[in-house]
């Protein structure tokens, strides 16, 4: 490990060379990949720095141990020093995981209603508002490309794109199927009611990642449509892809043009082709450890939302939080850091096993 950590601190020392030299930026792309480069490096290399000074603070400890008027002073610097150390190892450990190489992509999310008719449907809108104020938090873009909305104020079917900086490393544990337990607004007789939404987060890919046969896809348009049928768009402009060899079907009809339909539809049908195929890739690999976590399988139940009780648990990793409301308007990072630490304890076990 310590030969990797000293291989990526002189790599580190190259690229802040390069950054310094007045040339470098003569090649806007190369200033780019540099600094992809150096943010990427900066963690693991910090941390190895720090590991070096507290060994060196230690074995300064060690060779004072012999001076009977420093022993004390020594012993306990040896025992900060010591702590610190474990510390650091196991921190350089997470550090140095095999890097998800979608992490720093935006997302396309869909969320569908499940089990619970309009409830299931009021319940889809909600989470959907919940991932919205989450990416406003963080600063990120929310475009909604397509939905499906009732007359009551849900949505049978949302997909919409979050653009910034990590969404996907912080997301990406949401896709399965979502539980609530509550009293609906159109229950009279005050009954808990149990209803299910299906969430699916997919990176959003770019042709360089996976590319589309033209021939394998057909396009229909359509006019686009609002809540109980209203014409939103009096022309033709919404899009409906269906990719025959997979018999996928993507529509989009937010946008004004047909074009932009297109393109945005061909984007997201894109995204689910490659998760498809990474998917194929994953199980073939995986099929024996799977993950606690969880594969992101869109019927895999992950989390249930317990209004009455004001409890939120997520299922994979056993926790539970009794602050709901807070959830619910998008507070998501202390379940989210929870299962982030659940994937890399997880991927740090697979790793020793494998020697």
């Amino acid at each position: 490990m310590m030969e990797k950590l000293r291989a990526l601190d002189l790599h580190y020392a190259d690229v802040e060379a390069r950054l310094s030299a007045p040339e470098t930026y003569e090649d806007p792309a190369l200033v780019a990949r540099l600094n992809k480069e150096q943010r990427e490096l900066e963690p693991v290399v910090m941390a190895y720095r720090t590991y070096q000074r507290r060994r060196q603070d230690l074995e300064d400890a060690e060779a004072l141990m012999g001076d009977p008027d420093m022993k004390e002073l020594a012993q306990e610097e040896y025992q900060q020093a010591r702590e610190e150390l474990a510390r650091l190892e196991e921190e350089i450990k997470v550090l140095l995981l095999p890097r998800d190489p979608n992490d720093d992509k935006n997302v396309i999310v869909e969320i569908r209603a499940g089990v619970g008719g309009e409830e299931a449907a009021l319940f889809a809108h909600s989470l959907f508002r919940m991932y919205s104020m989450y990416a406003d938090a963080r600063r990120w873009r929310v475009e909604v490309d397509s939905v499906n909305e009732t007359e009551l104020g849900g949505v049978k079917e949302i997909c919409f794109t979050i653009e910034g900086d990590g969404a996907w490393s912080r997301l990406k544990f949401e896709s399965g199927v979502h539980r609530v337990q509550r009293v609906p607004e159109t229950e009279s007789g005050g009954r808990i009611h149990t209803s299910t939404a299906t969430v699916a987060v997919l990176p959003e890919v770019d042709e360089v990642d996976f590319e589309l046969n033209p021939a394998d896809i057909e396009m229909q348009v359509f006019r686009s449509s609002g809540a109980g049928g209203q014409h939103i768009n009096k022309t033709s402009s919404a899009v409906r892809l269906i990719h025959k060899p997979t018999g996928t079907v993507v529509e989009c009809q937010q946008e004004r043009s047909q074009f932009q339909n297109r393109d945005k539809a061909m984007q997201i049908l894109r995204s689910r082709l490659y998760e498809e195929k990474v998917r194929e890739q994953e199980e073939a690999v995986t099929a024996e450890r799977r993950s606690q976590v969880g594969t992101g399988m869109r019927n895999e139940r992950i989390r249930t939302y317990n209004f009455p009780q004001g409890r939120l648990t997520d299922h994979r990793i056993g926790l539970t939080l009794y602050r709901l409301e807070s959830v619910m308007d998008g507070d998501l990072d202390e379940i989210i850091d929870a299962l982030v630490t659940a994937d890399q304890a997880e991927r740090l076990r697979a790793r020793e096993q494998d020697g």
